[in-house]
């Protein structure tokens, strides 16, 4: 286990690149900072400030190397690497409430925001007039969006709110999209389709789907975890824990879910025959099992 300090600012946000030689994190302010790995050390070498207001969200596509940033100023910018700098282009977003969340779609053709306007916007680059648009997904997303998740599938996309309900969407966008074939999910997929909705007793702070696309983890602040598995006709397991709330989760393999959140330490469950069971606290130890989860 390694320790590296970035300052003594909170980091608001973070997103590695491919090889994780580099990482980009706001340290609580309206700039992106980027971070090369010199031997043991840390370097500052660019700082993205483009923004007007806090960044609330990064996200670095590992195939394309294009940054992707989102800010309480209700805007969006796609960063492009010329040479040695970032050269920003900007999103029409078309929401006026700030952004929350941001995350590449698995083929990196497109990306969704959420933010506190009630809907997400799934953003896609149009060559013919050479800018990012977006289309909106808007109902029945009552409150603000604080996480969103892509299927493997590039199409359907899952998403948690201040609603107290965890959904999956469709974001097919015919222009940039093949076709999509059947999920366990569901079949019809035009845009903004609700294909499942799951409800809370908490914010929902993060959502993940499952490598394999059959299962959707999501965490709440009511100090639950839940899975939802559609290849078992969308069996629903909730599992109330002793742990504060957890802020985050992510599967490491089809069976095994991590989470982390107020009690710093990331938690360890394991899901297996439709029953979701804490294994364990992730310390020095197990570093080796968790080297994949970034």
């Amino acid at each position: 286990m390694e320790i590296h300090n970035f300052g003594v600012d909170p980091i608001t946000c973070h997103a590695w690149n491919n090889d994780r030689t580099q990482i980009a994190l706001s340290p609580n302010s309206n700039e992106v900072h980027i971070y090369k790995r010199d031997a043991d050390r840390w370097t500052c070498r660019n700082v993205l400030s483009q923004h007007d207001l806090r960044v609330t969200s990064i996200d670095w596509a590992p195939n394309t190397n294009r940054i992707v940033t989102c800010s309480a100023d209700r805007n969006a910018y796609v960063w492009t690497k010329v040479e040695d700098k970032w050269k920003p282009t900007l999103v029409l977003l078309r929401i006026n409430r700030a952004a929350t969340c941001v995350k590449w779609s698995p083929n990196e053709t497109k990306f969704a925001v959420g933010c506190g306007a009630r809907l997400i916007s799934v953003c896609f680059f149009e060559e013919e007039n050479d800018w990012w648009l977006s289309k909106h997904i808007k109902k029945p997303i009552h409150s603000t969006v604080t996480s969103i998740d892509w299927h493997p599938n590039n199409v359907l996309l899952a998403c948690g709110s201040t609603d107290f309900k965890t959904r999956v969407f469709s974001a097919y966008i015919k222009e940039i999209d093949t076709k999509p074939d059947p999920t366990v999910w569901g079949f019809k997929m035009p845009l903004g389709h609700l294909m499942a909705e799951f409800p809370n007793s908490g914010w929902v702070h993060c959502v993940s789907f499952s490598a394999d696309g059959s299962k959707l983890a999501w965490v709440s602040h009511d100090s639950t975890v839940s899975i939802c598995d559609a290849e078992q006709n969308m069996a629903l397991i909730t599992v109330k824990t002793q742990f504060l709330p957890f802020l985050t989760c992510a599967w490491i393999s089809n069976t095994s879910l991590i989470a982390a959140g107020h009690d710093c330490c990331p938690m360890l469950y394991q899901y297996e025959s439709m029953k979701l069971t804490f294994s364990s606290k992730i310390d020095k130890s197990q570093k080796r099992e968790v080297d994949g989860f970034r």
